[in-house]
């Protein structure tokens, strides 16, 4: 487990808690956000990346020497993804994507604000990987910084999430969150309003939520053959106005909504190839799932995949498809 406590950059046990190493942060404002990242060729991702709110990011090695430095508009959660195949990972830090060395490669043009929302996949069938860009507006970038298309229907695109929601359709959809008015939940204004859009593979509209109810913090995000069928779905959740969290197929059909109001996190728990779904809510972790498990089976004692959507979990969840 890797945390910030006292300013101090700590790793502790998953197994018992207890401290293995602590190390000084680069800066004291360093520790927005936590990125696990392969910048240096190991087996497995063992480079850590920090940033402050929204300017400047580190990036240190497993042993927490300082690899480089990098300036920008960095956004909430840069998103690291091995996009020219050569092993290792390029950071896409805001609207910029820096090479595994820090190396600025390209920069998304006449972007306002801040990124929102950082996804890669194979969007448009091609056999490569996309970036896909959400904040001002919703954008789509090969891996050379090319951009394909922009869609400027939203207000503010504060999430984005890939996922063959259209089984028959050509690519990948991208599916979306607008915040259309802002609340103010730091006064107590939760009366803003937010609505989900689903973009096919070459950036057109293929629906738009008009929500009647209140609520603008909602995160969306891909959850991934939910009853062994191999579907994709649209997870929202933190909606507000009483609507629970809910997945939403293709046709933005609500086809399950959960008993539960809380944060949701998606895992295949049991190693079955499908995701079961983690509330938080009230205090207490509710597990759901769509197949029957029988809870009196010993563990396995093998270790799950610790996938890229797990230990890069965050309110700004963006990931890499099929990773």
């Amino acid at each position: 487990v890797l945390a910030v406590i006292d300013k101090k950059f700590c790793i502790i046990s998953g197994s018992d808690g207890s401290l293995k190493k602590q190390y000084d942060l680069p800066d004291e404002m360093a520790h927005d956000c936590i990125i696990i990242a392969n910048l240096s060729g190991n087996p497995t991702p063992q480079d850590i990346i920090l940033k402050n709110r929204y300017h400047k990011m580190w990036a240190m090695d497993k042993n927490f020497n300082l690899l480089w430095t990098h300036e920008g508009n960095v956004g909430h959660f840069p998103l690291v993804a091995d996009v020219n195949g050569d092993g290792l990972e390029e950071v896409m830090a805001g609207y910029d994507l820096l090479a595994p060395d820090g190396k600025l490669l390209w920069s998304c043009k006449d972007l306002d604000d801040h990124a929102d929302c950082l996804w890669v996949g194979d969007v448009n069938g091609d056999g490569k990987p996309e970036i896909c860009v959400g904040g001002s507006v919703t954008c789509l970038y090969d891996s050379d910084g090319n951009e394909l298309w922009r869609y400027d229907g939203s207000i503010e695109s504060q999430h984005v999430a890939l996922g063959k929601y259209i089984p028959d359709a050509p690519g990948l959809q991208v599916a979306g969150l607008d915040r259309i008015q802002r609340g103010d939940g730091y006064k107590g204004q939760w009366d803003g309003k937010d609505g989900m859009f689903l973009l096919d593979c070459n950036g057109k509209e293929i629906w738009k939520e008009d929500r009647k109810t209140k609520g603008w913090l909602t995160i969306v995000n891909t959850f991934r053959n939910w009853n062994g069928e191999g579907l994709d779905y649209i997870l929202a959740y933190r909606r507000g106005g009483g609507v629970n969290p809910t997945l939403y197929n293709g046709d933005m059909e609500a086809v399950l909504t959960f008993p539960e109001d809380g944060y949701v996190l998606s895992a295949d728990l049991f190693g079955r190839g499908c995701e079961d779904a983690v509330i938080y809510a009230k205090g207490t972790a509710f597990i759901y799932s769509g197949k029957p498990y029988d809870l009196s089976q010993a563990p396995s004692g093998k270790q799950l995949p610790q996938t890229k959507k797990l230990y890069q979990s965050t309110l700004y969840p963006g990931c890499v498809y099929n990773d």
